[in-house]
């Protein structure tokens, strides 16, 4: 049996050793190639002379095809090919070829198996300059192999980026765009692809590079595209100083793994918001789960795809604060992506007086509205629904189970008020939590509203098991099986300790050396306290602090001890950085996903993360100074 490779550079080998070098002879080759993709491996003589020998006599061709059938007889065997008349060909199951593998997997809807297959394109450096009619099935072939190939790449990179892998998506647009450099629809994956995996700049250097190639044949990109440029140029770029050494950042794109375990919820939050923004109806999604479950993660899925579709997108992040807090949520609302949705000014004055009236940036921009206000509650829906007609909307509230009274009954209202317009509420709440304005927004799902539910729990043994190989690929499959069955008892499923742990084990944790023991019974993460998670856990916390940079860990620090969310400005005060310093930290810190920001300042993406860092990592004494720091600027600021 002989194997053979034609997507990419021609490989053949004989039961798996090389095959003889006469059998490599360019026209040699050419002749099995061409012979295994004829209509049943069969031609005529004449056919061939013509293709590989047509500029000899008629006599040296057909004694050259005769040696040429020959090498192929001696490599392959006698029963390799027959003969019959002036008919020669090569018999069935004697070439295994790439491309019968990929069109099975193509057929099936195979795209991983497929697009590993291809290695660049049809028989790539191949060729037989003196046998143009060769020449020319060849261009042909690669044409038509090229299509197919862009094809299986093009849905691959489709799945990735559903699965919640933009890296990895990203990596396989990029093949498809060396197999063809023109194609609008590869440009566009791997645009969206590299800015959801957070690079921004690259994405544009995709579209500036097509752009070019276009208007060398005087072409333009499609407005489809030109305006995903924009979106993308219009996003935030985190900042790494160049003094952040290579091996601070190495390793941190482990922190946000593929959404191995929750494809499934994603791909039914995503249904909701297209259904919702298609419908032109407004929906709801709750995502509900413990912390740790990665609804923040699905959270910021949605909220990236959506904004690279041109919606609108209001994000905010409450705290237990924010409960006994009246209105607001409703003021981090209006700060947190509102007031920059186009169609706002376009909403009834007495609605905009009432932001104006309550937050300075609304008094800034609609300072002329000389109405008496609605109340901020009611005015929400009427902002919404000015703002939806403009462009879809999505409102992403996490943690929403803190928002004060006032907030979740304005956001019932606005459910109600922006019923018929496409505004989409994806509300992040955990079941130990419970909140009977919550519970009264879902029980208009299905009747007023559509919506969707989803319920996160631990991982199954087999998701870790994927992140294990994802994470480690270097470790073989016992050792994959003994770090799973580890990181499934010390994790207890949650995605956020099991990422934690695998980070740190890819930064040198010897798990062999900690001890574990989760769960601890009857309590979720949020009620355990540091002490009472696994060494292994707090170890690969420790580990990981230790790869930030120097001022990251002193902005990191300060705020672990000063609460749950903090201001810039108290993390300046605190920490005693300033400027692009505190800046270029902030961003660090955000790249490796220790916070998350909002308007209203930054918050710990996990609550026991803060406490092992404010317990573990500084001293008492340490502590008391950055409270002491900022404690008169807390004195001076009104509750």
């Amino acid at each position: 049996m002989i194997d053979v490779r034609v997507l990419g550079p021609v490989q053949l080998t004989l039961d798996g050793e090389a095959p003889p070098a006469q059998l490599l002879w360019r026209k040699n080759l050419a002749l099995l190639l061409y012979l295994a993709f004829s209509p049943r491996g069969a031609r005529t003589r004449e056919h061939l002379m013509g293709l590989l020998w047509g500029d000899k006599p008629e006599s040296a061709a057909r004694h050259s095809l005769r040696e040429s059938l020959r090498v192929l007889r001696r490599a392959l065997g006698d029963n390799a090919l027959r003969a019959a008349g002036d008919v020669v060909a090569i018999n069935e199951g004697v070439l295994r070829l790439d491309t019968h593998q990929f069109t099975r997997c193509e057929a099936d809807g195979g795209w991983r198996q497929a697009s590993e297959l291809v290695g660049g394109e049809f028989l790539e450096g191949f060729g037989v300059p003196d046998a143009s009619p060769f020449e020319d099935w060849l261009a042909s072939e690669r044409a038509a192999w090229r299509v197919r190939c862009v094809s299986v790449l093009a849905n691959q990179a489709e799945c990735l980026l559903a699965t919640g892998d933009a890296s990895q998506a990203a990596e396989v647009a990029q093949r498809a765009r060396r197999l063809d450099p023109r194609s609008s629809t590869v440009v566009h994956i791997a645009m969206r692809a590299l800015a959801l995996a957070g690079e921004r700049a690259h994405a544009l250097d995709t579209y500036h590079a097509f752009a070019t190639s276009l208007s060398e044949v005087g072409l333009t990109p499609e407005r489809g595209l030109t305006e995903l440029a924009r979106r993308v140029k219009s996003e935030r770029e985190l900042r790494l100083a160049a003094s952040v050494p290579r091996s601070v950042t190495q390793g941190a794109e482990l922190k946000r793994p593929p959404l191995i375990g929750r494809q499934d919820a994603l791909a039914q939050l995503l249904d909701g918001w297209r259904r919702c923004v298609g419908g032109n109806r407004a929906a709801i999604g709750f995502v509900v789960g413990e912390a740790g479950m990665g609804k923040t993660r699905l959270a910021e899925e949605l909220v990236a795809r959506a904004r690279l579709e041109g919606a609108a997108t209001v994000t905010l992040r409450a705290v237990e604060g924010d409960r006994t807090t009246p209105e607001s949520g409703l003021y981090a609302l209006a700060r947190g992506g509102l007031l920059t949705a186009g169609g706002v000014p376009a909403a009834p004055p007495a609605a905009l007086a009432a932001f104006a009236e309550a937050v300075p940036e609304w008094a800034d921009r609609f300072r002329t509205v000389s109405v008496n206000p609605k109340p901020l509650g009611l005015a929400l829906g009427d902002v919404l629904r000015a703002a939806a007609d403009e462009q879809p909307v999505l409102i992403v509230v996490d943690d929403a189970h803190w928002l004060d009274h006032e907030s979740l009954l304005a956001l019932i209202a606005g459910c109600r008020t922006a019923a018929d317009a496409p505004v989409f509420f994806c509300l992040c709440v955990a079941p130990q939590h419970p909140r009977a304005e919550l519970d009264e927004l879902r029980a208009h799902m299905g009747r007023d509203l559509p919506g969707v539910v989803l319920t996160l729990g631990p991982l199954e043994d087999s998701a870790i098991r994927q992140l294990v190989s994802w994470a480690l690929p270097q470790y073989g499959d016992g050792e994959q099986d003994r770090l799973t069955r580890r990181l499934t008892a010390d994790s207890a499923g949650i995605p956020l300790l099991a990422v934690e742990l695998l980070h740190a084990v890819a930064l040198g944790l010897d798990l062999g050396r900690v001890d574990g023991a989760w769960p601890t019974p009857l309590k979720t993460l949020d009620q355990t306290l540091p002490g009472e998670l696994p060494d292994a856990i707090v170890a690969a916390i420790r580990v990981s602090f230790r790869r930030l940079s120097k001022d990251a860990q002193r902005a990191l620090s300060t705020a672990a001890v000063l609460g749950d969310r903090v201001t810039v400005e108290e993390i300046a005060m605190g920490s005693e950085l300033q400027g692009a310093v505190l800046t270029t930290a902030l961003d660090e810190l955000e790249w490796q996903r220790w916070l998350a920001a909002e308007p209203r300042g930054f918050s710990f993406v996990a609550r026991v993360v803060r406490e092992v860092v404010a317990r573990d990592m500084l001293t008492p004494g340490q502590r008391e100074r950055i409270r002491s720091r900022i404690q008169p600027v807390r004195d001076l600021t009104p509750n």
